[in-house]
């Protein structure tokens, strides 16, 4: 019975997720109907999408202690040592993306100002490293518990990342207009562009 309630709270929160990190990264466009306040509201929205990513990994944690009866076998049929250094494979060039794109990306990254300028640094050759190293770090926590299941699962948060990327683009280009939509043609959003 905790591994079905599990299951639906990671599911549901995955979808709030979705949501709030939805409303955090759209602040030009609420404030079209709200106001200024809107970049408030943001900022709170974002914090509550960074603490449901932290309920997520809980989840996962939980799936381990009890998992679902599914037709799938509860571990990895090999050593953890392995998996380690998978999850390493994975997670270190994924981190070091999150990280040189929060550094860059500065305050930015939990609090959207109007006056910010647009980003410099790796923002110049990919739109979203934030958003591609922090994706596959639900799957690095899948193979670190060796559950098959749970890494097969990570696979449902690559199209919520991709929504939350296109909601906080057209916001972007609320906010920068044209320059915005001429820096999408040149910067690739996942992938670098080639020259």
């Amino acid at each position: 019975m905790i591994a079905w309630i599990n299951i639906a709270v990671l599911l549901a929160v995955s979808i709030l997720l979705l949501f709030f990190y939805v409303r955090s990264a759209s602040p030009a466009g609420r404030e079209m109907v709200i106001g200024p306040r809107a970049y408030q509201l943001s900022f709170n929205d974002r914090l509550i999408a960074g603490a449901l990513e932290f309920v997520i990994t809980a989840n996962y944690i939980l799936y381990y202690l009890f998992p679902l009866p599914v037709p799938l076998p509860d571990k990895f049929p090999w050593a953890w040592w392995i998996s380690v250094i998978i999850a390493a494979v994975i997670g270190v060039p994924a981190t070091t993306l999150l990280v040189i794109g929060i550094l860059h990306a500065g305050e930015e990254t939990m609090r959207a100002k109007k006056e910010h300028t647009m980003y410099g640094g790796i923002y110049k050759n990919l739109r979203h490293p934030q958003a591609v190293g922090e994706v596959f770090l639900f799957t690095v926590i899948g193979i670190l518990l060796q559950s098959p299941f749970l890494t097969l699962f990570s696979i449902i948060y690559f199209p919520i990342f991709i929504l939350m990327c296109y909601a906080e683009e057209q916001d972007l280009l609320l906010r920068y207009g044209e320059a915005y939509a001429e820096y999408c043609k040149h910067t690739g959003a996942f992938w670098p562009k080639r020259s």
